[in-house]
Protein backbone atom coordinates (compact mmCIF):
# COMPACT_ATOMS: atom_id res chain seq x y z
CA UNK A 1 0.00 0.00 0.00
CA UNK A 2 2.65 2.15 0.92
CA UNK A 3 4.61 2.03 -2.32
CA UNK A 4 1.21 2.27 -4.14
CA UNK A 5 0.42 5.50 -2.57
CA UNK A 6 4.18 6.98 -3.44
CA UNK A 7 3.80 5.80 -6.86
CA UNK A 8 0.53 7.71 -7.16
CA UNK A 9 2.01 11.02 -5.29
CA UNK A 10 5.02 10.66 -8.03
CA UNK A 11 2.66 10.90 -10.86
CA UNK A 12 0.38 13.59 -9.39
CA UNK A 13 3.49 15.45 -8.93
CA UNK A 14 4.61 14.49 -12.26
CA UNK A 15 1.14 15.14 -13.81
CA UNK A 16 1.44 18.64 -12.30
CA UNK A 17 4.24 20.24 -13.53
CA UNK A 18 3.38 19.48 -17.13
CA UNK A 19 0.07 20.25 -17.25
CA UNK A 20 1.16 23.76 -15.32
CA UNK A 21 2.66 24.40 -18.83
CA UNK A 22 0.65 27.61 -20.16
CA UNK A 23 1.23 26.51 -24.14
CA UNK A 24 -1.50 29.25 -25.01
CA UNK A 25 1.03 32.18 -23.58
CA UNK A 26 3.91 30.46 -24.92
CA UNK A 27 2.80 30.04 -28.08
CA UNK A 28 1.10 33.26 -28.50
CA UNK A 29 4.09 34.80 -26.93
CA UNK A 30 6.65 33.58 -29.59
CA UNK A 31 4.80 34.43 -32.28
CA UNK A 32 4.70 37.83 -31.26
CA UNK A 33 0.89 37.90 -30.72
CA UNK A 34 1.23 39.50 -27.67
CA UNK A 35 0.00 38.41 -24.09
CA UNK A 36 -2.67 36.32 -24.22
CA UNK A 37 -3.47 37.22 -20.77
CA UNK A 38 -4.53 40.63 -21.85
CA UNK A 39 -6.84 39.50 -25.21
CA UNK A 40 -10.43 38.73 -25.41
CA UNK A 41 -11.21 37.01 -22.33
CA UNK A 42 -7.42 36.77 -20.94
CA UNK A 43 -8.17 32.88 -20.46
CA UNK A 44 -4.97 30.73 -21.31
CA UNK A 45 -6.96 28.17 -23.40
CA UNK A 46 -7.50 27.44 -27.46
CA UNK A 47 -10.70 29.24 -27.42
CA UNK A 48 -8.98 32.44 -26.78
CA UNK A 49 -5.61 31.75 -28.62
CA UNK A 50 -8.38 31.84 -31.30
CA UNK A 51 -9.47 35.08 -30.58
CA UNK A 52 -5.91 36.52 -31.78
CA UNK A 53 -6.94 35.54 -35.60
CA UNK A 54 -4.36 32.72 -35.13
CA UNK A 55 -6.21 29.75 -35.96
CA UNK A 56 -2.55 27.87 -36.13
CA UNK A 57 -1.75 28.63 -33.09
CA UNK A 58 -5.35 27.91 -31.28
CA UNK A 59 -4.85 24.45 -33.06
CA UNK A 60 -1.86 23.74 -31.95
CA UNK A 61 -2.44 24.99 -28.22
CA UNK A 62 -5.54 22.93 -28.11
CA UNK A 63 -3.39 19.70 -29.26
CA UNK A 64 -0.77 20.52 -26.48
CA UNK A 65 -2.88 21.04 -23.58
CA UNK A 66 -4.68 17.79 -24.80
CA UNK A 67 -1.47 16.23 -24.94
CA UNK A 68 0.51 17.48 -21.74
CA UNK A 69 -2.59 15.29 -20.12
CA UNK A 70 -1.85 12.05 -21.98
CA UNK A 71 2.01 11.96 -21.66
CA UNK A 72 1.68 12.53 -18.18
CA UNK A 73 -0.11 9.45 -17.83
CA UNK A 74 2.02 7.51 -20.21
CA UNK A 75 5.16 8.69 -18.16
CA UNK A 76 3.79 8.24 -15.08
CA UNK A 77 2.24 3.95 -15.61
CA UNK A 78 5.52 3.41 -17.19
CA UNK A 79 8.27 5.38 -14.31
CA UNK A 80 6.13 4.77 -11.04
CA UNK A 81 3.87 1.54 -12.45
CA UNK A 82 -0.28 1.69 -13.26
CA UNK A 83 -1.42 3.13 -9.96
CA UNK A 84 0.18 6.55 -11.10
CA UNK A 85 -1.61 6.76 -14.47
CA UNK A 86 -4.99 8.27 -12.87
CA UNK A 87 -3.05 10.20 -10.10
CA UNK A 88 -1.03 11.62 -13.46
CA UNK A 89 -3.72 12.39 -15.45
CA UNK A 90 -5.79 14.16 -12.43
CA UNK A 91 -2.13 16.15 -11.47
CA UNK A 92 -2.01 17.64 -14.93
CA UNK A 93 -5.47 18.92 -15.20
CA UNK A 94 -4.80 20.71 -12.16
CA UNK A 95 -1.57 21.85 -13.26
CA UNK A 96 -3.33 23.87 -15.88
CA UNK A 97 -6.24 24.96 -13.60
CA UNK A 98 -4.04 26.46 -11.45
CA UNK A 99 -0.30 26.90 -12.51
CA UNK A 100 2.35 27.65 -10.28
CA UNK A 101 4.36 29.45 -13.41
CA UNK A 102 1.14 31.79 -13.31
CA UNK A 103 0.39 32.49 -9.84
CA UNK A 104 -2.42 29.74 -9.55
CA UNK A 105 -4.41 31.39 -12.26
CA UNK A 106 -4.73 28.98 -15.29
CA UNK A 107 -6.68 27.78 -17.96
CA UNK A 108 -10.16 26.05 -18.06
CA UNK A 109 -8.83 22.74 -18.46
CA UNK A 110 -11.13 21.69 -21.00
CA UNK A 111 -8.33 20.22 -23.62
CA UNK A 112 -6.26 18.67 -20.55
CA UNK A 113 -9.37 17.07 -19.19
CA UNK A 114 -10.06 15.49 -22.55
CA UNK A 115 -6.03 14.54 -23.00
CA UNK A 116 -6.25 13.02 -19.32
CA UNK A 117 -9.29 10.88 -20.75
CA UNK A 118 -7.20 9.81 -23.60
CA UNK A 119 -5.02 8.24 -21.21
CA UNK A 120 -6.74 6.95 -18.57
CA UNK A 121 -9.97 5.74 -20.75
CA UNK A 122 -9.59 6.65 -24.23
CA UNK A 123 -13.63 5.90 -24.55
CA UNK A 124 -14.27 8.21 -22.38
CA UNK A 125 -12.75 10.64 -24.62
CA UNK A 126 -13.77 9.61 -28.03
CA UNK A 127 -17.95 10.39 -26.52
CA UNK A 128 -16.09 13.43 -24.85
CA UNK A 129 -15.09 14.52 -28.64
CA UNK A 130 -18.21 13.62 -30.52
CA UNK A 131 -20.76 15.38 -27.43
CA UNK A 132 -17.88 18.80 -27.71
CA UNK A 133 -18.45 18.40 -31.23
CA UNK A 134 -22.43 17.65 -31.38
CA UNK A 135 -23.30 20.61 -28.82
CA UNK A 136 -20.84 22.95 -30.46
CA UNK A 137 -22.19 22.50 -34.16
CA UNK A 138 -25.75 23.42 -32.83
CA UNK A 139 -24.94 26.11 -30.02
CA UNK A 140 -21.62 27.43 -31.34
CA UNK A 141 -20.80 28.05 -27.53
CA UNK A 142 -17.63 26.58 -26.99
CA UNK A 143 -18.10 26.89 -23.24
CA UNK A 144 -21.61 24.80 -23.43
CA UNK A 145 -20.02 22.27 -25.55
CA UNK A 146 -17.22 22.11 -22.39
CA UNK A 147 -19.61 21.51 -19.64
CA UNK A 148 -22.10 18.93 -21.60
CA UNK A 149 -18.87 17.01 -22.54
CA UNK A 150 -16.92 17.09 -18.77
CA UNK A 151 -20.75 16.16 -17.35
CA UNK A 152 -21.19 12.93 -20.07
CA UNK A 153 -18.10 11.70 -20.59
CA UNK A 154 -17.31 10.35 -17.13
CA UNK A 155 -20.45 8.04 -17.05
CA UNK A 156 -18.65 6.42 -20.30
CA UNK A 157 -15.62 5.36 -17.69
CA UNK A 158 -18.31 4.10 -15.52
CA UNK A 159 -19.87 2.15 -18.08
CA UNK A 160 -17.10 0.11 -18.74
CA UNK A 161 -15.73 -0.48 -15.18
CA UNK A 162 -13.53 2.18 -14.60
CA UNK A 163 -15.32 3.34 -11.49
CA UNK A 164 -12.16 5.37 -9.41
CA UNK A 165 -11.47 7.31 -12.91
CA UNK A 166 -15.44 7.77 -13.13
CA UNK A 167 -15.15 9.32 -9.56
CA UNK A 168 -11.72 11.13 -10.24
CA UNK A 169 -13.14 12.85 -13.71
CA UNK A 170 -16.36 13.76 -12.16
CA UNK A 171 -14.55 15.97 -9.38
CA UNK A 172 -12.41 17.55 -11.86
CA UNK A 173 -15.50 17.93 -14.02
CA UNK A 174 -16.47 19.82 -11.24
CA UNK A 175 -13.42 21.97 -11.28
CA UNK A 176 -13.92 22.84 -14.86
CA UNK A 177 -17.68 23.74 -14.56
CA UNK A 178 -16.37 25.47 -11.19
CA UNK A 179 -13.69 27.53 -13.60
CA UNK A 180 -16.27 28.26 -15.84
CA UNK A 181 -18.99 30.31 -13.51
CA UNK A 182 -18.63 33.17 -15.42
CA UNK A 183 -19.34 31.63 -18.64
CA UNK A 184 -22.30 29.82 -17.19
CA UNK A 185 -23.96 33.60 -16.66
CA UNK A 186 -23.38 34.72 -19.78
CA UNK A 187 -24.86 31.53 -21.39
CA UNK A 188 -27.85 31.81 -19.26
CA UNK A 189 -28.35 36.41 -19.95
CA UNK A 190 -27.59 35.76 -23.34
CA UNK A 191 -24.01 37.57 -23.83
CA UNK A 192 -21.35 34.33 -24.35
CA UNK A 193 -19.09 35.00 -27.25
CA UNK A 194 -19.81 32.44 -29.95
CA UNK A 195 -16.67 30.69 -31.39
CA UNK A 196 -14.62 32.48 -33.56
CA UNK A 197 -15.71 35.81 -31.68
CA UNK A 198 -13.58 38.22 -31.12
Amino acid sequence: MVGISYGAALGLVLGYLLGAIPFGVVLTRLAGAGDLRSIGSGNIGATNVLRTGRKDLAAATLALDALKATLAVVLAAWAFGPEAALAAGAGAILGHLYPVWLRFRGGKGVATFFGGLIGVAWPAAIVFGLVWLAVAAVTRYSSAAALVATAVSPMVALAIGLEEAALVFWALAALVWFKHSANIGRLLNGSEPKIGQR
